[in-house]
């Protein structure tokens, strides 16, 4: 009997094929649930780290409200500088930030009032940080271009006291055209820290003076941090992407198993803290991997949740879940031991 002109080639290829996907076994619901686990308990620490930041807004605008009475009865400013940058030392006094007056500044007497007026926020700088061991930094960046960090950091062989800070994402993610709500937003994708943390992840918090942004509070996560506190401690191949492919964080063994560029060092967090980190190097549709390339459209654009890999000998499988509060996925790969 003939069977509509198909050869036996071909024939053999299909019962390959539907054999193939009869013996694959459905992936255990345990490792979905452990990925789920680890999102809730990053998104957990995130939301608890937003409601601290929100009281921290909450009493800047409170000082801002009352400015002519603290300015009238402030005590003597602990800051001098020496041109741009505040002369204090990390060393020399935990409960000081690094300040500088950048010489973008459109006035400068202003400026050093602001400063006056704001040494208040160095106590809750403080507070907050020691409440939150996995922020990097505290800070606030103002229109009247006074940056403010906390802890203190060497500013004076960091910063270039030419920027002007409102030209950066960490200030304009949260000005009115960015951010109508006025609200908590997060930068969801990785940037290099000027202040020398490597590349970081930041929320930041608009401060308003009446209708007017008056200065944007902001926290950072490092990097690096991300991936030993929470990737590190859990057994498996992960990796953190943002909805463009860029590999937030990751497992040094999970991104070489993607066919991304050579890792400095072999290790990821010394990758990024380095100057030779590119995110668009790190991105999942930049692969050498057509398979992850399909993976990656898979998983970000059409939302399946896990993928099969048929050519890439050292991979076996891939799961994927989304964030709930940010646009990101966290993925895990399985390779073939």
């Amino acid at each position: 009997m003939r069977l509509c002109g198909r050869s036996p080639f071909i024939l053999a290829a299909i019962v390959f094929l539907v054999g193939c996907g009869a013996s694959e076994e459905k992936i255990p619901e345990a490792d979905f649930q452990k990925i789920r686990d680890l999102i809730n308990e990053m998104e957990g620490q995130g939301a608890a780290m937003a409601e601290q930041l929100d009281t921290v807004a909450h009493y800047y605008e409170y000082i801002l409200s009352k400015k002519d009475s603290i300015l009238a009865s402030a005590a003597p400013s602990p800051y001098k500088f020496d041109g741009a940058i505040s002369t204090n030392l990390p060393e020399q006094d935990s409960s000081l930030s690094s300040i500088i007056i950048l010489n973008s500044t459109p006035d400068r007497q202003k400026a050093e009032q602001e400063v006056v007026l704001t040494n208040l926020m160095d106590g809750m700088f403080s507070s907050f940080i020691a409440n939150n061991p996995r922020a990097a930094q505290i800070y606030s960046n103002s229109a009247m271009q006074v940056s403010r960090v906390y802890p203190a950091y060497d500013a004076r062989n960091i910063i270039d006291p030419e920027i002007d800070v409102t030209k950066f994402n960490f200030y304009y993610e949260a000005d009115l055209a960015h951010n109508p709500s006025k609200g908590l937003v997060w930068i969801q994708d990785a940037y290099v820290d000027p202040a020398g943390k490597g590349w970081i992840l930041s929320l930041l918090h608009p401060i308003y003076d009446g209708d007017e942004l008056f200065a944007v509070l902001g926290v950072d996560y490092t990097v690096s941090d991300l991936v030993q506190r929470y990737l590190d401690a859990l057994e498996g191949e992960f990796i953190l992407v943002n909805s463009k492919g860029d590999i937030v964080a990751g497992k040094t063994e999970a991104i070489e198993s993607l066919s991304m560029p050579p890792l400095k060092n072999h290790v990821y967090r010394e990758t990024v803290n380095s100057d030779f980190f590119r995110v668009s190097d790190f991105n999942l549709f930049n692969s050498k991997s057509l398979e992850v390339r399909v993976m990656a459209q898979q998983f970000l654009l059409e939302k399946k949740s896990e993928f099969r890999f048929r050519e890439e000998a050292n991979l076996q499988q891939a799961i994927c879940l989304q964030f709930n509060e940010i646009n990101w996925f966290l993925i895990e790969v399985f390779p073939n031991y």
